[in-house]
């Protein structure tokens, strides 16, 4: 059984009201990404990113994100378009992303441990209940 399946909430919680520890709860997910809570106007999902492992280039048209790291250090890339990312930052626990829509963006993890992170969505990105063991194989806009 994989680390996510055997979680005491597997679930996405929203649209009800919740509260929650959300440091303790990105530091103890082990999925690449998990929607923890998805309202009509915002979304909250975590994610864990491997060593040497990355969001992948991505933009999301119509929904502004922040992302907040928990654990774990990375290399930013933002702009907009997929080959014209001039802003790179080195980014670390406690940071936080703020990316307007459309603007591309991606997330490389460049410590030896995994990168633990939550990320918010206003308007919700991801179906309700996504949750991804491992990041797609295919490019991650294809899939969302």
């Amino acid at each position: 059984m994989h680390p996510c399946e055997d979680r005491k909430n597997p679930t996405d919680f929203g649209p009800h009201p919740f509260t929650v520890n959300i440091t303790c709860a990105a530091r103890e997910n082990d999925c690449y990404r998990r929607a923890l809570w998805t309202g009509c106007n915002l979304q909250a999902t975590l994610m864990s990113i491997p060593p040497c492992g990355e969001t992948g280039q991505e933009m999301h048209d119509d929904a502004d994100q922040m992302l907040y790291i928990v654990q774990g250090s990375g290399k930013l890339f933002m702009g907009f378009g997929p080959c014209c990312m001039p802003f790179c930052k080195e980014v670390k626990e406690c940071d936080a992303i703020f990316v307007p829509a459309g603007c591309w963006h991606n997330l490389k993890n460049t410590g030896r441990c995994s990168l633990k992170l939550f990320s918010v969505y206003a308007p919700p990105h991801h179906s309700r209940g996504t949750m991804q063991f491992d990041k797609p194989k295919e490019d991650s806009e294809s899939e969302e």
